[in-house]
């Protein structure tokens, strides 16, 4: 008896049930599972004869062996490996330079195939759907192939057509990878720890995800949502009744891949400021909205002519994967990187704890001085300084040495950094992401615009004894007045205002009182380092010069 499609008889990622599902096709499940453990075993005993060499070259040709293995297997394995690459808890810092090089651009599959998948997905041929459709794709990675199409009103579209039996190759891959994860765990030189399983059922569900289209059309929609009122930051437009499950039509975003610096001022177009609206919008997701692009690898974004004051326009492509954070994870981000440019290790920690990368009864002694060694040397004199690559390569040892744990839930946070960091690092190796990123969060914190932003400013700025520490709140101020783009203190000194004199504003203003009037007496030496730090922060001299350059924007760049 055949068995029906799998697109009309499973959807979603179910562990169980693809076990048994696999288990009823034993001519699916043999024949791969001789391909698969002929493959793993042949690299498995090159990892466990060299994987303890001190050898720098001998490690890199494992990595490269690694990303050669994962390649040959196929779109499952593919993205495995891509997935490994924001596993420093996981994977030799070695073997990650390695994995973070893995492309996934694949052959095509035949044009006759994608046709068909087009009219059994939406029930018409090509030819009626569009006016032009092209007989060669212009890209085909892992999960599928996108043509650029013209639709009848003279209009371009990208059109991406899913690979054939997708979901069945996919479904018994993950199967295997399941089953071979946890067999094979204990001879691996991984750093697994725990949690095994929920990173591979994690992986699975996001991957499932990914694959359905109609998902991915109601992402870009939301996403586009979101930024509705940045204008900096493009999203092309569904076109629904040109869309299913295997196959999504959009504009066609006509521009240049942020890929090689070259290219963009060749073009005219500034790889600072583009890179400043890719690292915006990104903190934006992540800290306002709760819903990120989890994918902004350079082949997902485009730059666009144009410019919205220090802002490139940047065209966001492929929505497939995407992710949100709860609230509670947003503020302790926030609140890690203050905690981060105040050199406050401890609360750092603390802050690890709470997002879950340490257990609550780690012993914090040995790793506060560790974080102190692996950041605060990296954070130089000032924010500038801070050299995300040099950072990021120690931390990736340092969470290999010590109890740290990705959570499964910030798996892709952390592929969306890491790609972030790609990015800028490869237009702009000069480019500092903490010489954006702290102004943004110190701007965000002194507006106040939340209760739960209130409070985290008030833990800032407040010892546990209720003084002022006046150091913290300069720092702020100096680091949410100036980055690249060029100092402006009248939106620091709007938002200051409405906090301090709002509704909002009444525990910071008990809080200040209290702190000034202690012990029966005013302490008129904290007052006055007040009063002071408020002038020289907002002269009238630094304030014309915010009118000047809000009025003659060119005055700035220059």
């Amino acid at each position: 008896m055949t068995a029906a499609p799998l697109s009309s008889a499973i959807n979603g990622y179910h562990p169980g049930g693809d076990l048994r599902w696999l288990l009823q096709r034993p001519w699916l499940l043999l024949s791969r599972l001789l391909t698969v453990l002929w493959q793993l075993t042949s690299l498995s005993l090159v990892l466990l004869v060299q994987g303890s060499s001190t050898d720098e070259g001998v490690q890199r040709r494992l990595g490269q062996r690694i990303l050669s293995t994962l390649t040959g297997l196929g779109p499952c394995f593919i993205k495995m490996g891509q997935a490994l690459s924001t596993r420093p808890d996981l994977v030799r810092r070695d073997w990650l330079e390695q994995l973070t090089a893995l492309q996934d651009n694949l052959p095509p599959f035949p044009h006759a195939v994608a046709l068909a998948t087009i009219e059994a997905d939406l029930g018409a041929p090509a030819s009626r759907l569009f006016a032009l459709f092209p007989d060669h794709p212009v890209a085909a990675a892992s999960l599928g192939q996108v043509y650029k199409a013209r639709l009848a009103d003279g209009s371009w579209v990208a059109v991406k057509v899913q690979r054939p039996e997708l979901e069945q190759i996919l479904r018994r891959d993950l199967v295997l990878i399941r089953l071979l994860g946890s067999l094979l765990a204990p001879v691996l030189p991984l750093n697994l720890g725990f949690g095994l399983t929920e990173i591979i059922d994690e992986f699975g569900r996001s991957l499932f995800e990914e694959i359905d289209y109609h998902r991915e059309a109601d992402n870009a929609e939301r996403f586009a949502a979101l930024f509705a009122r940045h204008q900096e930051v493009i999203v092309p437009a569904v076109e629904r009744t040109r869309s299913g499950r295997r196959v999504l039509t959009t504009t066609w975003i006509q521009g240049t891949k942020l890929q090689e610096r070259q290219t963009l001022v060749a073009q005219q177009l500034d790889p600072a400021a583009l890179i400043r609206t890719c690292v915006i919008s990104g903190l934006r997701q992540l800290l306002e909205f709760g819903y990120f692009h989890a994918d902004p690898h350079p082949g997902n974004l485009f730059a666009l002519p144009g410019r919205t004051g220090a802002m490139g326009h940047v065209g966001y492509v492929d929505f497939g994967m995407m992710d949100s954070i709860s609230d509670a994870d947003r503020l302790t981000l926030t609140g890690a990187v203050v905690h981060l440019i105040n050199r406050d290790f401890q609360a750092l920690a603390n802050d690890f704890i709470a997002l879950g990368f340490l257990h609550p009864d780690t012993d914090l002694k040995p790793i506060v001085p560790a974080l102190e060694s692996v950041l605060g040397g990296a954070l130089g004199e000032n924010v500038g300084d801070f050299n995300f690559k040099v950072v990021t390569d120690r931390f990736s040892e340092l969470m290999f040495d010590y109890p740290f744990r990705v959570p499964a839930r910030f798996a892709l946070i952390i592929r969306a950094v890491v790609s972030q960091e790609g990015l800028a690092m490869r237009l702009d190796p000069s480019f500092r992401i903490l010489q954006v990123a702290y102004p943004y969060v110190a701007r965000r914190l002194l507006a106040g615009d939340t209760a739960e932003l209130r409070d985290k400013l008030l833990e800032v700025l407040f010892d546990a004894e209720g003084r002022l520490r006046l150091e913290r709140l300069e720092n702020l101020l100096a680091v949410a007045e100036s980055d690249a783009a060029g100092p402006d203190v009248l939106p620091v000194m709007g938002s200051g205002l409405r906090l301090l004199l709002g509704p909002g504003g009444r525990s910071l203003r008990q809080r200040l009182l209290l702190t000034l009037v202690q012990g029966d007496r005013l302490h008129t030496d904290d007052l006055r380092a007040l009063i002071g730090l408020m002038r020289r922060t907002f002269s009238p001299r630094r304030l014309a010069g915010g009118m000047l350059a809000r009025l003659n924007p060119l005055a700035a760049v220059a």
